[in-house]
């Protein structure tokens, strides 16, 4: 049995198909890198936690995709994720012993390394620890 279709949906169809690979073809795709440094002297941070997530991109259809990593930095504190749309991107960093980090960068390059640099947790600061110094006084 052969289904007669009218032209007119043969045309839409055909429409409809070369606007989704012109979508396609518009999103063009990133190699992201990211590295983790210590911000007072520079060294790599290994094993941090990194959370990339994709936000927004043009012509990206998010269903299709990974839209979200989980990974460890090495032991150069360096991380290279799979290939990607080019958009706007969610990172955070978490190491032990580093505050933790996070940011939204966009995706503009077809090869990408974004520097993040981690710093230790400030000193904490306590009421009562203020009261016996001025006690003391």
């Amino acid at each position: 049995m052969v289904l007669m279709v009218p032209k007119r949906v043969k045309t839409y169809l055909a429409a409809a198909a070369l606007f989704a690979l012109a979508l396609t073809a518009s999103a063009k795709d990133a190699r992201l890198t990211v590295e983790v440094l210590s911000a007072e002297g520079g060294k790599p941070v290994e094993r941090a936690s990194v959370i990339v997530r994709f936000r927004s991109g043009i012509g990206v259809n998010l269903k299709k995709i990974q839209t979200n990593w989980e990974t460890k930095t090495s032991e150069s504190g360096v991380v290279r994720l799979p290939t990607m749309p080019q958009g706007e991107v969610s990172i955070q960093v978490i190491a032990k012993g580093f505050q933790t980090h996070g940011g939204i960068y966009q995706l503009t390059e077809p090869e990408q390394t974004i520097t993040i640099k981690v710093n230790r947790p400030q000193r904490q600061y306590s009421e009562h620890e203020a009261q016996q110094d001025k006690d003391k006084k």
